[in-house]
This record gives structure tokens, sequence and C-alpha cells, in this order.
């Protein structure tokens, strides 16, 4: 095990060694270069480095090359014979040798699918994801809130979702507590959530969430695994690709601990096509990515950013990028002049030639590389050609892909996705509850009035009084027939009257 990693070979002739001390990796890094200037070649040599001195790495493959990685190179290459040649030129002894992978994929389609909870993601990356407005921005900072507040677990989309509908039918009571939650901020956060799901972004948010140690794995023979995401398919959605990533690097900062300057770094990390992190991102956005690459070397990480243009990543951060690899730029217009000396201006110059003609001139494979030396200084600008890679250059086949994840020590941990009880769950059976509470209260309330109507409608009555009344009624009739029956043996009116007036008297003094 050595102290560096051999980049290439520099000076006149190509024949001093320019190496990355490993002890100065986690100091971050730059790769940039036109199209087609081999910038790719780079960081797979700089994988290969890094894995065969036990160190991890974690890089995206935009074009599929790098999946290569996993297979050794062969003689029978056409570029073989080249390759050796360049490895003689540079003092390499070139061996082919394959290293061990990890494939990931957002999607599961290629690798082992890769998830996060919405929770795990949180206001502001999200609100950069579906590109949200400041007030936009503030109700979905409302409804992570309240969410905490009710105990709400948030893991995937469906949650957040049913989150924003609580927040919109509650809209009027939350403005008070919080300040104004319009409507039509929700339904828009709403919109923005079903075209990300559209573009199979929904995928990417659920259980069993990535474990961050399997990304810093060692094999048995102590070469350091190097996961590659599979992001051909992903740089359809750019904005999620690089939200992605950045979440990625937030969590390693915030859940790795302190290790202050280790001998080599726990994990570095290759940021393709990093101008999508920087394009059209808030002020907020760019403060929490330099934060992360100005803190994140003490946890043992380094970063690396591979760009077309050194230009395109903001003065503080290019700042923090001590080590640096610079393929070909391409100056047609003014402004690519500018860019072009401005490139220059950043590396300590070299008396033997300058620094902004050698990126211009050089070739293919060629680069001029600036790497911190043993006091953590930047060295002298080189022209450097780089070394060949020991992998397979290009891409590997659908077949062996396979083979490799289903070899992966991760195989079948995430493979599964899980859905278990949170806020969508949650808010489903308040609002089941509600509407039977709703249902009953009305069904009473109906009785209640239906009860009235009937007292209304009733006639009014006093028991005692009524039996009195039937009782004196009884008696006189009684009275009554007595009378007439007496009657019949008596003659005229006057003997009639004598006796009906006798029995009526008795019986109603009764």
């Amino acid at each position: 095990m050595g102290d560096r990693i051999f980049v290439g070979g520099g000076g006149d002739g190509y024949g001093a060694p320019q190496s990355l001390l490993l002890n100065y990796a986690n100091r971050h890094g730059l790769i940039a270069g036109a199209t087609g200037t081999g910038k790719t070649v780079t960081l797979q040599i700089l994988a290969e480095g890094l894995s065969a001195e036990g160190v991890p790495v974690f890089l995206s493959d935009v074009k599929g090359d790098l999946s290569g990685l996993a297979r050794s190179g062969r003689e029978d290459f056409k570029l073989h014979e080249a390759f050796m040649k360049r490895a003689a030129t540079i003092g390499l002894d070139l061996t082919y040798s394959a290293f061990p992978v990890t494939f990931w994929d957002l999607f599961g389609d290629q690798g082992h699918p890769v998830r996060t909870t919405i929770s795990e993601m949180g206001p502001l990356l999200l609100s950069r994801l579906l590109e949200l407005s400041d007030a936009q921005e503030g109700v979905l900072n409302v409804a992570f809130r309240v969410a905490d507040e009710e105990g709400l677990p948030l893991l995937d989309l469906e949650d957040l979702q049913a989150l924003l509908l609580f927040v919109g039918e509650n809209a009027k009571e939350l403005s008070l507590r919080y300040g104004n939650v319009a409507t039509s901020s929700v339904g828009a956060i709403q919109r923005q959530l079903l075209v990300l799901e559209n573009q199979g972004g929904a995928a990417f948010f659920g259980e069993p969430a990535l474990d961050l140690a399997d990304l810093m794995r060692t094999d048995p023979d102590g070469r350091g695994r190097i996961n590659i995401l599979a992001a051909d398919k992903l740089m359809g959605s750019p904005r999620l690709y690089a939200t992605f990533l950045l979440w990625l690097l937030s969590e390693l900062f915030e859940e790795l601990p302190e290790v202050g300057n280790p001998d080599k770094p726990k994990l570095v990390f290759f940021f393709d096509e990093a101008h999508l992190l920087f394009d059209d991102a808030p002020k907020a956005l760019i403060d929490k990515v330099e934060q992360v690459a100005r803190l994140i070397r003490s946890k043992g990480v380094g970063v690396f950013f591979i760009t077309q243009n050194p230009a395109d990543v903001p003065e503080d951060v290019l700042g923090q990028l001590g080590n640096r690899v610079q393929h070909a730029l391409r100056a047609f217009t003014a402004n690519d002049q500018r860019d072009l000396k401005k490139a220059a201006d950043t590396y300590r110059p070299n008396p033997a030639f300058d620094t902004a003609e050698a990126i211009r001139e050089v070739g293919t494979g060629e680069a001029v590389t600036s790497m911190l030396d043993h006091k953590g200084v930047p060295g002298i600008v080189e022209r450097t050609l780089i070394r060949p890679p020991s992998s397979q250059l290009g891409p590997i086949t659908a077949d062996d892909r396979k083979a490799v994840i289903a070899g992966s020590p991760v195989a079948g941990k995430y493979d599964t996705r899980l859905d278990r009880d949170s806020a969508a769950e949650m808010l489903a059976r308040r609002a089941d509850a509600a509407a039977r509470e709703a249902e009953a209260a009305e069904a009473q309330e109906a009785e209640m009035e239906a009860q009235e109507r009937e007292f209304r409608n009733a006639r009014r009555y006093d028991a005692g009084r009524s039996r009195s009344t039937r009782s004196r009624r009884k008696e006189d009739s009684l009275g009554d027939a007595l009378a007439t029956a007496m009657v019949k043996e008596l003659k005229g009116t006057t003997g009639r009257r004598i006796i009906r007036g006798i029995f009526g008297t008795i019986f109603k003094s009764r």
C-alpha cells in the first residue's frame, strides 16, 4: 500500500510522476475540460487508484462508460498497443484488473434501488427540486412544521400530498399561527409533485432508505468498493439528479463523525456534470454547498467536481478545490477567452510554459495538472499525460451488469419497497373518524328535530283530570238508565222528572 495515487507523467518527455497524495485527497478537487478531452478516463483512473488503496468511491455514470470498472481490460482491446506505449512513456507497469463495483439506480433498473424519505430530504432541497417560489417554499416549510408537531412521518410522495391537502383544508387556522398559507401555493406545490411523479421521481422517496454505510464498504482483499450510480436515464431529470447528489453529500456531512486529518479518506465523492447543481441555484443553496465543501473534509470525505468549464463552479466553492486536472478548453468566443484566462490564473505558474496556452493546446488524454504537495500547498502546474486505465474502457454488457448486481454484498436489501404506517395513512384515519363523528352528530340532530316536531304536534292533556271527567260521564249515564227503567212503571211527565232528578242527584254527589 502506498501514500499516493499515480495520475500520469509530466515535465519534459512526460517522465516526472504526477500523483494525488492520499492524505490530501479529502481536500477536494476539480476535473474540467471540453467534451471529448478525456475527463471520463481521468475519473476512471482516479477511482481505480483510490479503490486499490482501500478508499471507497461514489461516482455517477452519465454515459454508461464507467461500468467498465467492473471488468478487467484486455489485450485484444483495440487501444491495447496505444495504452502500452503510453505506459512505457510515463514509466508505468500497466497490468489489467477489474475492481469491486456496486451498481445503484434511482429507478431500480440498472442497479440497486436508491431511496430516501421526504423528511430526510427536507424543505430546502425539495423546494430546489420542485422549483418553488419563495412563497411556495414558505408554505412547504409550514407543512413540515405541522408534520413535526402532529407526529406525522413523511416517507414518500403520497405522504407529502396528503399533508398538503390537510394544510389546504386548514389554511385559515394555520395562517393565524404561521403566517399566510395560500391555498393557491398549496395547489402549485401539488402540481409540481405531480410533474415529479410523472418523471419517475416517486421511486426515489420511500423505504428502505439508503444506509450510508453501504457506500463505504471495503472488500476482504482490502480494496474499496466503487459505487456507480446509473445516471443516463436520470439525466432526463437534471434537477432530480443534482438534488439527489447534493442530498447525499449533505447526509454524509450530517451523519459522519469528525476524523480530523486522516491518512486517507473514508470516501471520495465524484460529482459529474456539476454545473447542474449551480444553474439558477438560489443563494441559500449555494451557501449550503460551500458549507459542505468547506467542512466535510474534516469528516474524511473528499469531493471532486467534474464539469466542462471551471467557471461553472462558484468562486467560493472553487476556492476549496485543491487538486486539479484541467483538460483542454476551447476558446472560440470572447467569453471563452475570458474563461480560459480565468482558469489559467488559478494555477501556480510554471516558468517552462504559458498555462493558458497549455490549456488550449493539450490533446485528448493529456491535461494540465496541479496537486497539493506534502505541505498542502498547490503544486506547480504541469502538462501531464494521463495514465491508461487497468479496467475495461467503455461499458459492460447488460448480462455482465446483472451478474455484478446479483453478486453484490447488498443484493436483496433494497429490492422490496416497504410501506409502513405514515402521514397518508394517519391522516386518512383521522378523516374517516371525523366523517363518522359528523355522521353520528347529524343523525342525533335529525332525531332530536323529529322528537321536537312530534311534541309540537301532540295533544296536551292532564291524566288526573281526564279520569275524573270519564267517571262523571259514566255515572251520569248509569243514573239515566236506572231512571228510565223505573219510569216505565210510572205514568206522566211529572213522575219521570222527579225520579230522574233523584237518581241524578245521588250519583253526582258520589
